[in-house]
């Protein structure tokens, strides 16, 4: 199960990534500013079976509420 957990949130930094158009070590740095990987670790039952644009607007969320 960890390896499809591990696959899940690569997966979520790439797409983050690409829609954000900024480098894999920028995604990796604000996923872990934000607490992103525990966060996808946590909701990764349900959140894995979402369609792309729903699993990115998550992030999005997250990223926005903790920053306030």
């Amino acid at each position: 199960m960890e390896a499809k957990i591990n696959e899940f949130i690569i997966f979520c930094l790439e797409e983050y990534k690409k829609s954000h158009k900024i480098s894999g070590e920028e995604a990796y740095d604000i996923f872990e500013k934000y607490a992103i990987f525990d966060y996808l670790e946590t909701v990764y039952e349900g959140l894995h079976t979402q369609g792309d644009p729903y699993i990115l607007n998550e992030i999005e969320e997250t990223i926005k509420a903790r920053k306030e």
